[in-house]
């Protein structure tokens, strides 16, 4: 398995879910089985491990590691591999950053440290980037989240992060308010050294994608990666037609995986895969638990209603 040196994190880019044993063990398995699948697909830049889909929080170092290491022989050969950097500290940010990079990474997904989200300077993130980027010269990708969280960065500190850190190149942008979302796509994609934005609003990606986004990473990438990437390519070519019609596909998925509570979203992808029969079992680690039978069966009927999946399957995987 090889690293991808020109890697320019942009395109689409789905992050792939982490499959469990109902005794909470990873199955690897299962996991090698849903790399090469979500591989597969046309018109991918790269995949995600150890993020949000990954249920990166209930995963210790050693599974962060072993993670990294399977995704690197299924499909390292084929695709780069963004790593996740989900950490409170620097110090520990700059180690998961030092494995990611000797294990074959090619590009590192740098989320905001959760102190920040009780207040943050202007010098504190300049100190946490700049400890990661000390550490390894990957390409960096920042996780911009909503400000209201706390843990987003302002313009301006966005600014002086890129004008100090050389090696962003990307950021996930989370910004949930279309005006900032277009002001920061506009402003980082036209510097001088562009930083290209990475849509994650995938309860809304159209809306998003139209807006001149160079690319997306998202968690539901994981389920419907050739929706994706055919929406993507279709505002690419400004072709609207088409990329309306994709999107009447992509939306009922959407509504379903991104319903409240959110942070069940890849919790439900998991039940999508098991009715698609790609997933034996849909375990989650807690704090999550596993969703309700009228969810299940919303997310079943939102998979038919997309084209996905049709409606004996749908009725016999019901029974099963």
């Amino acid at each position: 398995m090889g690293r991808h040196p020109d890697f320019v994190p942009k395109g689409v880019i789905p992050a792939v879910l982490l499959p469990f044993h109902d005794d909470l063990s990873i199955d690897e398995k299962s996991f090698r089985v849903h790399l090469r699948d979500v591989a597969t697909v046309d018109g991918l830049s790269a995949i995600t491990v150890n993020a949000h889909s990954t249920e990166v929080a209930s995963c210790t170092r050693e599974e962060q590691r072993r993670i990294m290491e399977i995704a690197g022989e299924e499909v390292g050969n084929s695709l780069p591999i963004v790593h996740g950097v989900w950490a409170d500290g620097s110090l520990e940010a700059a180690r998961i950053a030092r494995e990611a990079q000797a294990g074959g990474a090619s590009a590192l997904l740098v989320f905001p440290p959760a102190p920040f989200a009780l207040g943050q300077s202007l010098q504190m993130v300049l100190a946490h980037f700049k400890t990661i980027s000390d550490a390894s010269d990957l390409p960096l990708i920042v996780f911009q989240y909503p400000l209201a969280t706390g843990q987003g960065y302002s313009a301006a500190t966005l600014e002086r992060l890129f004008d100090e850190v050389p090696t962003i190149r990307a950021i996930k942008d989370w910004t949930p308010l279309v005006p900032q979302h277009e002001s920061q796509i506009r402003a980082l994609q036209s510097r001088k050294r562009p930083v290209h934005v990475l849509s994650t609003n995938s309860a809304w990606l159209l809306s998003s994608l139209v807006l001149g986004c160079d690319g997306l990473l998202s968690g539901s990438g994981s389920v419907i990666a050739n929706l994706q990437a055919a929406l993507f390519h279709a505002v690419q070519a400004n072709d609207l037609a088409e990329a309306r019609r994709i999107n009447d596909r992509i939306y009922p998925i959407a509504r379903v995986f991104y319903a409240d509570p959110f942070v069940d979203m890849h919790n439900r992808m998991k039940e999508a895969l098991v009715l698609l029969g790609k997933l034996p079992r849909a375990v989650v680690r807690p704090p999550l638990v596993k969703i309700t039978a009228a969810e299940i069966a919303r997310i079943r009927d939102a998979l038919v209603e997309a084209g996905l999946l049709d409606t004996g399957a749908a009725l016999g995987r019901s029974a099963a």
